[in-house]
């Protein structure tokens, strides 16, 4: 499958047309985002973010470590294994000193960093690691790292408060598309539904998640957040879908033809 990105989640490119489409008609309808000042906000947003990028990039080199074959072989064959198999480009891993349970990516140049908190090799095995680095590869191969700079510039373009709250929920919906995309781009990493599934659990279980009463607990809390509208509110308002929502979308891509086919 190497360089095929056609497991893109079909949703992405739609709402990402959708919010460049409601940012070109706030240009055009509001007089407070003419085309000039919108470019020219749009340009200092993604400069502003390719600085902050390369400042953070320092900062976590010196405070963060970087993954090495001398250091860390182990992880360094899982590395490749994902590299191989969702073709990032040039990237580079890093660990935090943190207990918390997370991973992301960032970086508008060459190389990309990912990075993944040391909490999480506390509770992940190798399949559930796969899956989290592949998940954060996938959106380095998706472009999302760029992306995300340049839609989120042009969604904080200056305009009416209604206008600016429609931008930013249908920013926050592409947001969503692309971690169902990052989601398919970790199976494919690890090759194993269950155990994609069981990372996100054990992101909300912890160390509990070492014990099946664990996993089956937090499971349950899991699967109750679609119970109720105030959590569907929560959803239109987050950057990432519900976990349930990610945990169906998992089983239904591998359970799909296109997935047998990529692997």
């Amino acid at each position: 499958m190497a360089g095929d990105t056609s497991y893109r989640y079909p949703g992405e490119h739609l709402v990402l047309a959708i919010t460049v489409v409601a940012v070109l008609l706030v240009i055009a309808l509001t007089a407070t985002a003419t085309m000039c000042t919108s470019v020219v906000f749009v340009g200092m947003a993604v400069m502003i973010s390719f600085h902050a990028s390369r400042s953070a990039h320092r900062q976590l080199v010196e405070r963060a470590q970087r993954i090495s074959s001398e250091s860390n072989p182990e992880i360094v064959s899982i590395i490749q294994t994902c590299k191989n198999r969702i073709q990032p480009g040039d990237v580079e891993v890093f660990v935090a000193p943190t207990r918390q349970l997370n991973a992301y990516t960032f970086g508008l140049s060459d190389p990309k960093a990912v990075v993944l908190y040391s909490g999480l090799f506390h509770v992940m095995d190798k399949d559930e690691l796969s899956f989290i680095l592949g998940h954060e590869l996938g959106h380095v191969r998706l472009g999302h790292t760029w992306l995300n700079s340049l839609i989120g510039g042009m969604a904080g373009i200056p305009s009416p408060s209604s206008a600016s709250a429609l931008l930013m929920l249908t920013f926050l919906w592409w947001n969503r598309m692309c971690e169902y995309s990052a989601d398919r781009a970790g199976l494919l990493a690890c090759q194993k539904p269950e155990k994609a599934i069981s990372a996100l659990i054990k992101l909300v279980a912890g160390e509990k998640g070492l014990t099946h009463e664990g996993m089956a607990l937090a499971y349950s809390q899991i699967d109750a957040e679609d119970d109720t509208v105030m959590g569907s509110i929560n959803e239109a308002f987050g950057s990432h879908p519900m976990l349930i929502r990610r945990i169906q979308q998992i089983r239904r891509f591998a359970a799909s033809d296109q997935y047998e086919r990529l692997v």
